[in-house]
């Protein structure tokens, strides 16, 4: 059954939802931000078949999340790097993991713990912040629609 694209929807959510919510998109992000970068390795770490992992790279580089690189001369080896879009997903990724440790392995720990690479402390909980740096919870959000510069 082919799903709805949301590509094209005036929604930022939904549009992120169209590159990032196939199954196994995140996962691949996971690996990349691991330092996965080959299609072998990938599939090894994640277990996937060969077809859905063809299918979400692709997808990932034609969004312009992941890029496909050349890395030897006879054109058949390739890794795949995060561009600039796709590291600036490093808040996200940290957020879910976040999230998935505070609610899913209770009563047990995780399995793994994020930490500063230099100091080797974990890492704080990733939290929102007001402009002033006050900590925003949800009822101290609100959407605002963008008035068109035109307009102004």
């Amino acid at each position: 059954m082919q799903r709805k694209s949301w590509a094209t929807e005036n929604c930022p959510m939904a549009r992120s939802v169209d590159i990032l919510g196939d199954w196994g998109s995140l996962m691949i992000l996971r690996q990349a931000f691991s330092g996965t970068t080959r299609f072998d390795d990938f599939q090894k770490e994640l277990d996937l078949s060969r077809n859905l992992l063809t299918a979400r790279l692709k997808k990932l580089v034609e969004r312009g999340v992941l890029e496909r690189r050349l890395i030897n001369e006879d054109g058949r080896r390739h890794e795949y790097v995060l561009t600039e879009m796709g590291e600036d997903l490093l808040t996200t990724v940290v957020a879910l993991r976040q999230w998935g440790d505070r609610w899913l392995f209770k009563p047990d720990l995780p399995p793994v713990t994020m930490v500063d690479a230099r100091d080797g402390r974990e890492i704080q909980q990733v939290h929102i912040h007001a402009a002033d740096g006050r900590e925003l919870t949800r009822s101290g959000l609100r959407l605002r629609p963008r008035v068109p510069e035109s307009a102004s």
